[in-house]
């Protein structure tokens, strides 16, 4: 049985300090000392993921790792921050090599990809559970919040929709194809760092679609006042989708299923062209699905497609249900 520092010494703790990381006492501390930007204020989030509530028991280790960072840093990009660092407590039931190194792996990956420096953690025994907190920079004029949308401002997100859900129905009928659209959008979703840094100064709120777009434009519409009216024939849809679920599934799953981690963003009509060019750099469409209204409440969705789809989060560990 390893000791949770033979543990943090062989699979979380880099190989070298690197300068430029901010990082100016790292893993191995009481507690890590970090270099801020000058002028920039701190983004910080936290979330958790319980095995059997939030990905699947079986799911493979390192697409494990990915997903436990992937959604936390879906936060700072809907607030238009840069990455910085990140800090993981992970409760292990034992100790098993090749699931620890899947596990690292596919978390130590995205660190590298979003220039995110992992900067200190814990490590327990205990029911499979990982907390990660992620902490960001954003210029204190640019950091996007829930609570600055304006009656008459699009709606729009980036990407496709009901991906996740998508996903979570195909593992739940026995998909086990790493390279299946559905379950790469599931499995491993992609946060959008550099759109949410793109589009800083431009949208006037914003949030992560994680528990679907429904309930995370209710939560623009909570900070913001007054209401929305949608689209949902313009809704993009994840690739494979309709297939999967049919037309009016995939709708469904693209309206409540979150998991997408994709970007809702309220934004003046006169800033989609400029919005929407600097996406094309990064080869990611921005969809206007509806419109910011005085009225309170939403409209151009029927009540039966507003709940209905279910997914791991709230699930009984353990459950698919």
């Amino acid at each position: 049985m390893h000791s949770e520092f033979d543990l943090i010494a062989r699979y979380f703790t880099p190989p070298a300090p690197d300068p430029e990381s901010g990082v100016v006492l790292g893993v191995g501390d009481d507690c890590a000392l970090l270099a801020p930007t000058p002028g920039r204020r701190l983004a910080v989030s936290v979330d958790t993921s319980v095995c059997g509530v939030h990905f699947p028991p079986d799911a493979p280790a390192e697409t494990v790792g990915h997903r436990a960072l992937a959604v936390s840093l879906s936060d700072l990009a809907a607030m238009g921050a840069r990455a910085r660092w990140c800090f993981m407590s992970l409760s292990l039931e034992g100790s098993e090599d090749a699931w620890l190194e899947g596990f690292s792996r596919g978390f130590l990956a995205l660190c590298e990809t979003t220039g995110t420096r992992l900067a200190g953690g814990d490590i327990t025994c205990g029911e499979l559970a990982i907390g990660v907190t992620v902490m960001g920079e954003v210029a204190p004029e640019a950091a996007m919040t829930r609570g600055g949308g304006r009656p008459g401002d699009l709606v729009a997100v980036t990407g496709a929709l009901g991906g996740g859900a998508g996903g979570l129905a195909a593992w739940q009928a026995g998909e086990r194809d790493p390279a299946h659209p559905l379950l790469q959008r599931y499995l491993t979703p992609r946060p959008r760092l550099a759109a949410g840094e793109a589009l800083a100064g431009l949208a006037t709120a914003a949030v992560d679609i994680s528990d679907g777009l429904l309930a995370d434009l209710g939560h623009i519409l909570e900070h913001s006042g007054g209401g929305a009216h949608l689209e949902p024939k313009t809704l993009p849809l994840a690739e494979g989708l309709v297939a999967a679920l049919g037309e009016e599934g995939a709708r469904q799953a693209a309206l409540t299923g979150g998991d997408d981690y994709e970007l809702l963003v309220c934004l003046p009509a006169e800033e989609l062209d400029e919005a929407r060019r600097r996406l094309a750099a990064l080869e990611l469409p921005l969809t206007v699905v509806g419109r910011l209204t005085r009225a309170p409440g939403v409209s151009g969705v029927p009540a039966a497609q507003r709940t209905g789809w279910q997914h791991f989060r709230g699930a009984p560990p353990g459950g698919t249900s």
